[in-house]
């Protein structure tokens, strides 16, 4: 199985012949990214805020989508009850064998009933970036509590693209001492790091 980083809160899980695209960003919501056009079999968003909900962007093509079990789990976009912005929902992914959640952007602390459904994961991508979500800190704390086998910090603020108000994801990742940077794909095993900077093309 293999994870993909399409830029901002995007990502594309692979098996075999079918895809699973999470939270593709519209034409020109996210500053710095190119626009999108991908193929999946299945597309899934955690809210319908522009830089997460381009499912225009992406062309449904043949295949099984039910390969992919999902289980959402619904939270809150602020801490707040949504009052500032919305609702959110966590997606749990279960393919291949591997447990896989993306927070989408998630703004609020966890129920300890969130946590115990967020246990026991392979991967975890969470936003890192503040501001619209958590922050670093806040980020760092759930993952050091949930210990998921790997982390991909996602929604952050780099020096060429993502939105101003949004800090760096060196103020995440230096709460973690297995820090690996890799190009836009990686292939799930048992020997990744703790925490995954993936780069993407831009």
């Amino acid at each position: 199985m293999k994870i993909q980083y399409l830029g901002h809160a995007c990502f594309k899980l692979s098996s075999g012949d079918n895809s699973l695209i999470i939270d593709p960003y519209q034409d020109g919501s996210v500053p710095g990214l190119k626009p999108l056009r991908e193929e999946a079999t299945r597309v899934i968003t955690s809210h319908q805020h522009a830089d997460h909900y381009g499912i225009e962007c992406i062309k449904i093509v043949r295949g099984n989508p039910d390969i992919f079990k999902i289980s959402p789990i619904s939270t809150w976009h602020d801490d707040q009850q949504g009052a500032l912005r919305g609702s959110n929902t966590i997606h749990i992914v279960e393919c291949e064998g591997y447990r896989i959640a993306h927070f989408g952007d998630l703004g609020c602390s966890l129920s300890d009933g969130e946590k115990q459904l967020l246990k026991d994961l392979d991967v975890i991508m969470i936003p890192v970036g503040g501001y619209f979500t958590i922050d670093a800190n806040q980020a760092a704390e759930i993952i050091k509590e949930l210990s998921p086998k790997c982390v991909i910090p996602m929604h952050y603020r780099g020096s060429d693209f993502g939105y101003d108000v949004l800090a760096t994801v060196d103020l995440f990742t230096r709460h973690f001492a297995d820090v690996r940077e890799t190009d836009d794909t990686i292939e799930l095993s048992e020997e990744l790091p703790e925490v995954v900077v993936m780069n993407f093309k831009r």
